[in-house]
Protein backbone atom coordinates (compact mmCIF):
# COMPACT_ATOMS: atom_id res chain seq x y z
CA UNK A 1 0.00 0.00 0.00
CA UNK A 2 1.75 3.01 -0.71
CA UNK A 3 0.61 6.42 2.07
CA UNK A 4 1.14 9.79 1.65
CA UNK A 5 1.38 11.09 5.42
CA UNK A 6 -0.86 14.38 6.12
CA UNK A 7 -0.71 15.45 10.05
CA UNK A 8 -2.68 17.66 11.75
CA UNK A 9 -1.72 19.81 14.80
CA UNK A 10 -4.09 20.90 17.04
CA UNK A 11 -4.18 24.81 17.47
CA UNK A 12 -0.93 24.83 15.48
CA UNK A 13 -2.83 27.78 14.42
CA UNK A 14 -5.53 30.59 15.66
CA UNK A 15 -9.19 30.06 15.04
CA UNK A 16 -8.90 26.89 12.46
CA UNK A 17 -7.94 23.97 14.64
CA UNK A 18 -8.77 19.56 15.76
CA UNK A 19 -8.29 17.33 17.47
CA UNK A 20 -4.33 16.19 17.31
CA UNK A 21 -4.38 13.70 14.20
CA UNK A 22 -1.99 11.62 12.58
CA UNK A 23 -3.69 11.21 9.24
CA UNK A 24 -3.04 8.92 6.37
CA UNK A 25 -4.32 8.48 2.67
CA UNK A 26 -3.56 5.99 0.15
CA UNK A 27 -2.13 6.95 -3.08
CA UNK A 28 -2.82 3.72 -5.07
CA UNK A 29 -4.73 1.14 -3.02
CA UNK A 30 -8.04 1.04 -1.80
CA UNK A 31 -8.80 -0.34 2.37
CA UNK A 32 -9.93 -3.57 1.33
CA UNK A 33 -9.12 -4.64 -1.51
CA UNK A 34 -8.37 -8.36 -2.13
CA UNK A 35 -7.48 -8.90 1.25
CA UNK A 36 -9.63 -12.09 2.34
CA UNK A 37 -11.37 -11.90 6.23
CA UNK A 38 -8.82 -12.41 9.29
CA UNK A 39 -5.67 -12.38 7.55
CA UNK A 40 -3.13 -9.20 6.87
CA UNK A 41 -1.02 -9.15 3.75
CA UNK A 42 1.82 -6.74 4.48
CA UNK A 43 3.60 -4.31 2.46
CA UNK A 44 6.08 -2.28 2.21
CA UNK A 45 4.45 1.12 3.68
CA UNK A 46 5.53 3.87 1.29
CA UNK A 47 6.13 7.73 2.47
CA UNK A 48 6.60 6.73 5.94
CA UNK A 49 8.84 8.44 8.30
CA UNK A 50 10.60 5.24 9.10
CA UNK A 51 11.28 2.48 6.07
CA UNK A 52 10.29 -0.66 8.62
CA UNK A 53 7.15 0.55 8.56
CA UNK A 54 4.79 -2.26 6.53
CA UNK A 55 0.91 -1.19 6.09
CA UNK A 56 -1.89 -3.81 5.81
CA UNK A 57 -5.64 -3.97 5.29
CA UNK A 58 -8.08 -5.96 7.65
CA UNK A 59 -11.25 -6.62 6.70
CA UNK A 60 -13.90 -6.85 9.42
CA UNK A 61 -17.78 -6.76 9.25
CA UNK A 62 -19.73 -3.21 9.11
CA UNK A 63 -22.12 -4.35 11.28
CA UNK A 64 -21.54 -7.25 14.40
CA UNK A 65 -25.03 -8.49 14.16
CA UNK A 66 -24.45 -9.20 11.04
CA UNK A 67 -21.06 -10.55 11.00
CA UNK A 68 -22.57 -12.28 7.02
CA UNK A 69 -23.34 -8.99 5.75
CA UNK A 70 -21.12 -6.28 3.96
CA UNK A 71 -17.16 -5.76 5.11
CA UNK A 72 -15.22 -2.58 5.22
CA UNK A 73 -11.25 -2.41 5.91
CA UNK A 74 -9.25 -0.92 7.99
CA UNK A 75 -5.79 0.24 7.55
CA UNK A 76 -2.91 -1.19 9.57
CA UNK A 77 0.56 -0.46 10.01
CA UNK A 78 3.35 -2.37 12.08
CA UNK A 79 6.75 -1.64 12.88
CA UNK A 80 8.31 -4.97 14.25
CA UNK A 81 10.62 -5.43 17.34
CA UNK A 82 14.40 -5.05 16.77
CA UNK A 83 15.18 -7.59 19.31
CA UNK A 84 13.67 -11.00 18.42
CA UNK A 85 14.45 -12.48 21.15
CA UNK A 86 13.25 -10.13 23.79
CA UNK A 87 9.90 -9.42 21.91
CA UNK A 88 7.02 -9.90 24.17
CA UNK A 89 4.14 -9.45 21.91
CA UNK A 90 2.54 -6.56 20.19
CA UNK A 91 1.72 -3.09 21.47
CA UNK A 92 -1.27 -1.75 19.92
CA UNK A 93 -0.95 2.39 20.05
CA UNK A 94 -4.75 3.62 20.16
CA UNK A 95 -5.51 7.00 18.58
CA UNK A 96 -7.45 10.07 20.12
CA UNK A 97 -10.44 11.49 18.87
CA UNK A 98 -12.52 9.88 17.86
CA UNK A 99 -11.46 10.71 13.79
CA UNK A 100 -7.85 10.20 14.69
CA UNK A 101 -5.05 7.56 13.51
CA UNK A 102 -1.74 5.95 14.85
CA UNK A 103 -1.51 4.59 11.39
CA UNK A 104 1.73 7.08 11.12
CA UNK A 105 2.46 6.46 15.06
CA UNK A 106 4.91 3.40 14.84
CA UNK A 107 7.20 5.12 12.73
CA UNK A 108 6.38 8.60 14.60
CA UNK A 109 5.66 8.73 18.33
CA UNK A 110 6.35 5.20 18.87
CA UNK A 111 10.03 5.72 18.10
CA UNK A 112 9.77 7.80 21.10
CA UNK A 113 9.75 4.95 23.34
CA UNK A 114 12.63 3.46 25.10
CA UNK A 115 14.39 0.68 23.58
CA UNK A 116 13.21 -1.83 26.58
CA UNK A 117 9.76 -1.01 24.95
CA UNK A 118 10.61 -1.30 21.14
CA UNK A 119 12.25 -4.56 21.64
CA UNK A 120 9.87 -5.82 23.44
CA UNK A 121 6.76 -5.32 21.24
CA UNK A 122 6.17 -5.15 17.23
CA UNK A 123 4.40 -1.36 17.42
CA UNK A 124 0.99 -1.94 15.77
CA UNK A 125 -1.11 1.26 14.61
CA UNK A 126 -4.77 1.14 12.25
CA UNK A 127 -7.20 4.01 11.03
CA UNK A 128 -10.33 3.26 13.21
CA UNK A 129 -13.71 2.52 11.16
CA UNK A 130 -14.56 5.82 9.24
CA UNK A 131 -11.15 7.54 9.00
CA UNK A 132 -9.39 7.49 6.14
CA UNK A 133 -7.19 5.23 4.66
CA UNK A 134 -10.03 2.80 6.16
CA UNK A 135 -13.17 2.77 4.85
CA UNK A 136 -14.58 6.31 5.33
CA UNK A 137 -17.50 8.26 5.47
CA UNK A 138 -17.66 12.26 4.78
CA UNK A 139 -21.32 14.23 5.62
CA UNK A 140 -20.42 16.65 3.01
CA UNK A 141 -21.01 19.49 5.28
CA UNK A 142 -20.84 23.09 4.41
CA UNK A 143 -17.49 24.82 4.59
CA UNK A 144 -18.35 26.99 7.43
CA UNK A 145 -20.11 24.30 9.72
CA UNK A 146 -16.30 22.96 9.65
CA UNK A 147 -15.33 25.74 11.93
CA UNK A 148 -14.39 24.48 15.42
CA UNK A 149 -15.99 27.07 17.27
CA UNK A 150 -18.93 26.55 15.11
CA UNK A 151 -18.50 22.89 15.53
CA UNK A 152 -17.97 23.18 19.55
CA UNK A 153 -21.47 24.55 20.95
CA UNK A 154 -20.41 28.09 21.82
CA UNK A 155 -23.84 29.78 22.97
CA UNK A 156 -24.52 33.36 21.20
CA UNK A 157 -23.30 36.35 23.12
CA UNK A 158 -26.90 36.46 25.28
CA UNK A 159 -26.61 33.00 25.83
CA UNK A 160 -28.92 31.62 23.12
CA UNK A 161 -28.76 28.49 22.27
CA UNK A 162 -30.88 28.38 19.03
CA UNK A 163 -28.17 29.27 16.72
CA UNK A 164 -26.19 25.90 17.87
CA UNK A 165 -29.87 24.40 17.15
CA UNK A 166 -30.13 25.11 14.02
CA UNK A 167 -26.66 23.97 13.30
CA UNK A 168 -27.19 20.53 15.25
CA UNK A 169 -30.21 19.69 13.05
CA UNK A 170 -28.47 20.97 9.55
CA UNK A 171 -25.15 18.57 10.98
CA UNK A 172 -27.35 16.16 11.43
CA UNK A 173 -29.16 15.95 8.57
CA UNK A 174 -26.11 15.94 6.43
CA UNK A 175 -25.03 13.42 8.24
CA UNK A 176 -28.02 10.82 7.32
CA UNK A 177 -27.66 11.62 3.87
CA UNK A 178 -24.52 11.44 3.15
CA UNK A 179 -22.99 9.82 5.76
CA UNK A 180 -24.18 6.00 4.14
CA UNK A 181 -24.28 3.10 5.82
CA UNK A 182 -21.25 3.18 7.64
CA UNK A 183 -21.79 6.29 9.64
CA UNK A 184 -24.57 4.50 11.88
CA UNK A 185 -22.02 1.52 13.11
CA UNK A 186 -19.17 3.65 14.02
CA UNK A 187 -18.99 3.61 17.20
CA UNK A 188 -16.61 2.64 20.30
CA UNK A 189 -17.93 -0.67 21.11
CA UNK A 190 -17.35 -1.26 17.63
CA UNK A 191 -13.96 -0.33 17.48
CA UNK A 192 -13.15 -2.47 20.25
CA UNK A 193 -14.23 -5.68 18.41
CA UNK A 194 -12.34 -4.15 15.68
CA UNK A 195 -9.21 -4.16 17.56
CA UNK A 196 -9.83 -7.70 18.62
CA UNK A 197 -10.75 -8.97 15.13
CA UNK A 198 -6.85 -7.06 14.57
CA UNK A 199 -5.43 -9.19 17.65
CA UNK A 200 -6.39 -12.26 16.49
CA UNK A 201 -5.45 -11.96 12.47
CA UNK A 202 -1.79 -11.01 14.65
CA UNK A 203 -1.84 -13.53 15.73
CA UNK A 204 -1.87 -12.89 19.13
CA UNK A 205 -2.74 -14.47 22.51
CA UNK A 206 -3.13 -11.20 24.53
CA UNK A 207 -2.87 -7.66 23.25
CA UNK A 208 -0.97 -4.40 24.59
CA UNK A 209 -1.81 -1.17 24.42
CA UNK A 210 -1.25 2.39 24.71
CA UNK A 211 -4.60 4.45 24.63
CA UNK A 212 -4.55 8.20 24.56
CA UNK A 213 -7.34 10.80 25.45
CA UNK A 214 -10.41 8.98 23.79
CA UNK A 215 -8.28 6.38 23.01
CA UNK A 216 -8.30 5.29 26.86
CA UNK A 217 -11.96 4.85 26.37
CA UNK A 218 -11.51 2.58 23.54
CA UNK A 219 -8.89 0.81 25.53
CA UNK A 220 -11.22 0.39 28.68
CA UNK A 221 -13.98 -0.60 26.64
CA UNK A 222 -11.90 -3.52 24.78
CA UNK A 223 -10.77 -4.22 28.55
CA UNK A 224 -14.18 -4.86 29.16
CA UNK A 225 -15.33 -6.35 26.51
CA UNK A 226 -12.03 -8.71 26.26
CA UNK A 227 -10.68 -8.87 29.61
CA UNK A 228 -8.50 -11.49 28.94
CA UNK A 229 -7.34 -10.58 25.66
CA UNK A 230 -5.20 -7.63 27.24
CA UNK A 231 -1.59 -8.24 28.88
CA UNK A 232 -0.67 -4.49 29.72
CA UNK A 233 -2.55 -2.11 29.23
CA UNK A 234 -1.86 1.79 29.61
CA UNK A 235 -4.25 4.66 29.56
CA UNK A 236 -3.27 8.08 28.90
CA UNK A 237 -5.15 11.32 29.53
CA UNK A 238 -8.05 9.43 30.38
CA UNK A 239 -11.90 9.87 29.50
CA UNK A 240 -14.79 10.04 32.49
CA UNK A 241 -16.50 6.76 31.53
CA UNK A 242 -19.73 7.94 32.76
CA UNK A 243 -22.09 5.17 30.86
CA UNK A 244 -24.81 7.92 31.40
CA UNK A 245 -23.60 10.66 29.49
CA UNK A 246 -20.11 9.13 27.57
CA UNK A 247 -19.45 12.41 25.08
CA UNK A 248 -21.86 14.86 27.24
CA UNK A 249 -19.60 14.09 30.09
CA UNK A 250 -15.99 14.52 28.08
CA UNK A 251 -17.61 18.10 26.95
CA UNK A 252 -18.64 18.60 30.27
CA UNK A 253 -15.31 18.42 31.66
CA UNK A 254 -13.66 21.47 29.73
CA UNK A 255 -15.14 23.20 32.51
CA UNK A 256 -13.37 22.27 35.19
CA UNK A 257 -10.29 21.49 32.71
CA UNK A 258 -10.13 25.18 32.14
CA UNK A 259 -10.35 26.28 35.35
CA UNK A 260 -7.40 23.72 36.31
CA UNK A 261 -5.11 24.95 33.51
CA UNK A 262 -6.20 28.55 33.23
CA UNK A 263 -3.89 29.86 35.93
CA UNK A 264 -0.93 28.30 34.68
CA UNK A 265 -1.47 30.28 31.35
CA UNK A 266 -2.10 33.37 33.22
CA UNK A 267 1.30 32.88 35.69
CA UNK A 268 3.01 32.29 31.94
CA UNK A 269 1.18 35.19 30.45
CA UNK A 270 2.50 37.43 33.23
CA UNK A 271 5.76 36.60 33.59
CA UNK A 272 8.73 39.10 33.28
CA UNK A 273 10.79 38.75 29.65
CA UNK A 274 7.89 37.15 28.37
CA UNK A 275 7.85 38.45 24.79
CA UNK A 276 3.85 37.87 24.40
CA UNK A 277 3.33 39.08 27.66
CA UNK A 278 0.08 40.79 28.11
CA UNK A 279 -0.78 41.12 31.73
CA UNK A 280 1.74 42.69 34.60
CA UNK A 281 0.05 40.30 37.00
CA UNK A 282 -1.32 36.56 36.78
CA UNK A 283 -4.38 37.82 38.69
CA UNK A 284 -5.23 40.56 35.78
CA UNK A 285 -5.26 37.57 32.84
CA UNK A 286 -8.51 36.00 33.47
CA UNK A 287 -10.31 39.57 33.92
CA UNK A 288 -8.35 40.62 30.67
CA UNK A 289 -9.38 37.95 28.74
CA UNK A 290 -13.39 37.86 29.96
CA UNK A 291 -13.24 42.04 29.08
CA UNK A 292 -11.74 41.56 25.34
CA UNK A 293 -13.89 38.22 24.33
CA UNK A 294 -16.84 40.43 26.06
CA UNK A 295 -15.94 43.38 23.76
CA UNK A 296 -15.39 40.81 20.77
CA UNK A 297 -19.04 39.51 21.20
CA UNK A 298 -20.05 43.14 20.66
CA UNK A 299 -18.25 44.34 17.71
CA UNK A 300 -16.09 41.43 15.90
CA UNK A 301 -13.02 42.08 13.81
CA UNK A 302 -13.18 41.26 10.41
CA UNK A 303 -10.58 38.31 9.87
CA UNK A 304 -10.26 37.72 5.81
CA UNK A 305 -9.87 34.31 5.26
CA UNK A 306 -10.00 32.71 8.02
CA UNK A 307 -13.49 30.17 8.66
CA UNK A 308 -15.33 31.97 10.00
CA UNK A 309 -13.93 35.60 8.68
CA UNK A 310 -14.08 37.42 11.87
CA UNK A 311 -12.74 37.27 15.06
CA UNK A 312 -15.11 37.56 17.69
CA UNK A 313 -15.52 35.73 21.07
CA UNK A 314 -15.97 32.71 20.56
CA UNK A 315 -13.62 32.30 18.43
CA UNK A 316 -11.25 33.57 21.03
CA UNK A 317 -12.89 31.49 23.67
CA UNK A 318 -12.38 28.45 21.15
CA UNK A 319 -8.29 29.42 21.07
CA UNK A 320 -8.27 29.67 24.62
CA UNK A 321 -9.56 26.12 24.43
CA UNK A 322 -7.30 25.27 21.69
CA UNK A 323 -4.08 26.95 23.05
CA UNK A 324 -4.55 25.22 26.91
CA UNK A 325 -3.85 21.86 25.59
CA UNK A 326 0.11 22.49 25.60
CA UNK A 327 2.09 24.88 27.14
CA UNK A 328 3.80 25.08 23.61
CA UNK A 329 0.55 26.74 22.65
CA UNK A 330 0.53 29.06 24.81
CA UNK A 331 1.58 32.09 22.55
CA UNK A 332 -1.11 31.64 20.24
CA UNK A 333 -3.59 32.61 22.48
CA UNK A 334 -1.37 35.25 24.04
CA UNK A 335 -0.81 36.46 20.68
CA UNK A 336 -4.24 36.69 19.05
CA UNK A 337 -5.47 38.89 22.80
CA UNK A 338 -2.44 41.50 21.87
CA UNK A 339 -3.80 41.52 18.79
CA UNK A 340 -7.48 42.10 19.23
CA UNK A 341 -6.55 44.39 22.02
CA UNK A 342 -4.87 46.74 19.18
CA UNK A 343 -7.74 45.98 16.84
CA UNK A 344 -6.18 44.09 14.84
CA UNK A 345 -6.08 40.12 13.85
CA UNK A 346 -2.73 37.84 12.99
CA UNK A 347 -2.27 36.65 9.37
CA UNK A 348 -5.67 33.86 8.42
CA UNK A 349 -4.86 30.70 9.86
CA UNK A 350 -3.94 27.80 7.74
CA UNK A 351 -6.28 24.66 8.13
CA UNK A 352 -6.14 21.54 7.49
CA UNK A 353 -7.19 20.49 3.60
CA UNK A 354 -11.11 20.35 3.52
CA UNK A 355 -11.44 16.78 2.79
CA UNK A 356 -9.36 15.91 6.12
CA UNK A 357 -11.92 18.08 8.36
CA UNK A 358 -14.99 16.36 6.21
CA UNK A 359 -13.62 13.06 7.23
CA UNK A 360 -12.75 13.45 10.40
CA UNK A 361 -16.17 15.65 11.39
CA UNK A 362 -18.13 12.75 10.26
CA UNK A 363 -16.68 10.05 12.23
CA UNK A 364 -16.66 11.83 15.33
CA UNK A 365 -20.34 12.52 14.94
CA UNK A 366 -21.07 8.52 14.10
CA UNK A 367 -18.96 7.87 17.22
CA UNK A 368 -20.65 10.39 19.59
CA UNK A 369 -23.96 10.07 18.79
CA UNK A 370 -23.87 6.05 18.69
CA UNK A 371 -22.52 5.47 21.96
CA UNK A 372 -25.42 7.17 23.63
CA UNK A 373 -28.72 8.54 23.31
CA UNK A 374 -28.53 12.87 24.15
CA UNK A 375 -31.35 14.89 25.32
CA UNK A 376 -33.66 16.21 22.33
CA UNK A 377 -35.55 18.50 24.59
CA UNK A 378 -34.40 22.19 23.91
CA UNK A 379 -35.16 23.12 27.51
CA UNK A 380 -32.62 20.49 28.98
CA UNK A 381 -29.61 22.22 27.17
CA UNK A 382 -31.06 26.22 27.74
CA UNK A 383 -30.98 25.29 31.52
CA UNK A 384 -27.69 23.68 31.78
CA UNK A 385 -26.16 26.03 29.62
CA UNK A 386 -27.54 28.92 32.03
CA UNK A 387 -26.05 27.69 34.80
CA UNK A 388 -22.29 26.42 33.24
CA UNK A 389 -22.04 30.16 31.76
CA UNK A 390 -22.83 31.60 35.41
CA UNK A 391 -20.34 29.42 37.32
CA UNK A 392 -17.93 28.85 34.64
CA UNK A 393 -17.63 32.40 32.39
CA UNK A 394 -14.66 30.97 30.46
CA UNK A 395 -16.09 28.16 28.83
CA UNK A 396 -19.30 30.75 28.65
CA UNK A 397 -22.14 27.69 28.97
CA UNK A 398 -20.26 25.49 25.65
CA UNK A 399 -19.46 22.39 27.90
CA UNK A 400 -23.37 21.93 28.51
CA UNK A 401 -24.92 22.46 25.24
CA UNK A 402 -26.39 20.92 22.62
CA UNK A 403 -24.26 19.11 19.67
CA UNK A 404 -25.17 17.48 16.74
CA UNK A 405 -26.34 14.57 18.83
CA UNK A 406 -29.19 16.44 20.49
CA UNK A 407 -30.74 15.86 16.46
CA UNK A 408 -29.62 12.48 15.88
CA UNK A 409 -32.14 10.90 14.43
CA UNK A 410 -31.05 7.33 15.39
CA UNK A 411 -31.59 5.80 18.59
CA UNK A 412 -28.37 3.88 19.94
CA UNK A 413 -28.13 -0.07 18.41
CA UNK A 414 -26.54 -1.38 21.77
CA UNK A 415 -25.88 0.32 25.85
CA UNK A 416 -22.87 1.98 26.72
CA UNK A 417 -20.49 -0.37 28.00
CA UNK A 418 -20.35 -0.02 31.66
CA UNK A 419 -16.70 0.13 33.04
CA UNK A 420 -16.26 -2.30 35.75
CA UNK A 421 -13.44 -3.93 38.24
CA UNK A 422 -13.70 -7.24 36.57
CA UNK A 423 -11.02 -8.53 34.72
CA UNK A 424 -6.93 -9.08 35.23
CA UNK A 425 -5.46 -6.35 37.27
CA UNK A 426 -3.31 -5.35 34.35
CA UNK A 427 -4.25 -1.27 33.96
CA UNK A 428 -1.74 1.68 34.69
CA UNK A 429 -3.36 4.99 34.34
CA UNK A 430 -1.35 7.97 33.52
CA UNK A 431 -2.80 11.35 33.79
CA UNK A 432 -1.41 15.01 34.03
CA UNK A 433 -2.80 17.45 37.11
CA UNK A 434 -3.78 20.07 34.80
CA UNK A 435 -5.47 19.04 31.48
CA UNK A 436 -8.29 21.15 29.76
CA UNK A 437 -9.52 18.35 27.78
CA UNK A 438 -9.30 15.43 29.81
CA UNK A 439 -9.18 17.08 33.30
CA UNK A 440 -8.08 14.85 36.36
CA UNK A 441 -11.68 14.53 37.91
CA UNK A 442 -12.70 12.46 34.85
CA UNK A 443 -9.20 10.58 34.83
CA UNK A 444 -10.67 10.12 39.01
CA UNK A 445 -13.68 8.52 37.43
CA UNK A 446 -12.12 6.01 35.48
CA UNK A 447 -9.61 5.15 37.81
CA UNK A 448 -12.55 4.27 40.49
CA UNK A 449 -14.54 2.32 37.70
CA UNK A 450 -11.72 0.20 37.09
CA UNK A 451 -11.36 -0.32 40.53
CA UNK A 452 -8.91 -3.19 41.45
CA UNK A 453 -7.61 -3.87 37.66
CA UNK A 454 -5.56 -0.08 37.92
CA UNK A 455 -3.22 2.04 39.68
CA UNK A 456 -2.74 5.41 38.68
CA UNK A 457 -0.05 7.67 37.97
CA UNK A 458 -0.82 11.70 38.45
CA UNK A 459 1.71 13.69 37.03
CA UNK A 460 2.69 17.27 38.28
CA UNK A 461 2.46 18.63 34.95
CA UNK A 462 0.23 21.12 32.36
CA UNK A 463 -1.10 19.64 29.05
CA UNK A 464 -2.82 17.14 27.52
CA UNK A 465 -1.13 13.78 26.82
CA UNK A 466 1.22 12.67 29.67
CA UNK A 467 3.60 10.01 28.48
CA UNK A 468 6.38 10.87 26.28
CA UNK A 469 4.54 14.24 25.70
CA UNK A 470 3.86 16.93 28.31
CA UNK A 471 3.66 14.92 31.04
CA UNK A 472 7.66 14.42 33.76
CA UNK A 473 10.47 12.16 33.82
CA UNK A 474 9.19 10.30 36.95
CA UNK A 475 5.87 9.63 34.74
CA UNK A 476 7.92 8.58 31.73
CA UNK A 477 9.55 6.24 33.94
CA UNK A 478 6.85 4.56 35.65
CA UNK A 479 4.84 3.80 32.30
CA UNK A 480 7.86 2.79 30.51
CA UNK A 481 9.15 0.39 33.16
CA UNK A 482 5.70 -1.05 33.11
CA UNK A 483 5.49 -1.52 29.96
CA UNK A 484 8.93 -3.27 29.36
CA UNK A 485 9.45 -5.43 32.58
CA UNK A 486 5.39 -5.47 33.40
CA UNK A 487 6.63 -3.95 37.10
CA UNK A 488 3.54 -1.56 38.52
CA UNK A 489 3.30 0.24 41.22
CA UNK A 490 2.10 -1.28 44.38
CA UNK A 491 -0.91 1.82 44.83
CA UNK A 492 -1.55 4.78 43.26
CA UNK A 493 1.32 7.67 43.06
CA UNK A 494 1.57 10.88 42.26
CA UNK A 495 5.03 12.25 40.35
CA UNK A 496 6.43 15.34 40.90
CA UNK A 497 9.33 15.31 38.57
Amino acid sequence: MTLRKRTVRNAAVVGVSTALLGITAPVTASAGAGVPAGSLAWTECEGAADPRQQCATLQVPMDYADPGGPRIGIAVSRIRSGNPDARRGTLLLIPGGPGGSSLNDPSGKGQKLPRSVRDAYDLVGFAPRGVAPSSSVDCGLETADLATSRLRPWPAPDGSIDGNLDTARRVADACVRDGGALIRHISTANEARDIDRLRAALGERRLSVWGVSYGTYVGAVYAQLFPHRTDRVVLDSNDDPDPARVARAWLAGHEQGVEDTFPHFAAWASAPGNPDRVADRAADVRPLFLRLAARLDRAPIPWPGANPQELNGNVLRQTMLDSLYRPGSYPTLARLMRAALEGTVPPAPQGPPEAVLQNVTAVGVGALCNDVAWPTSPAVYRKDVAESRAKYPLTAGMPRNAMVCAAWPYPPREAPVRITGRGPSNVLLVQNERDVATPLAGALRMREALGRRAVMVTVDSTGHDAYLANGNACGDRTVSRFLATGDRPATDVYCRD
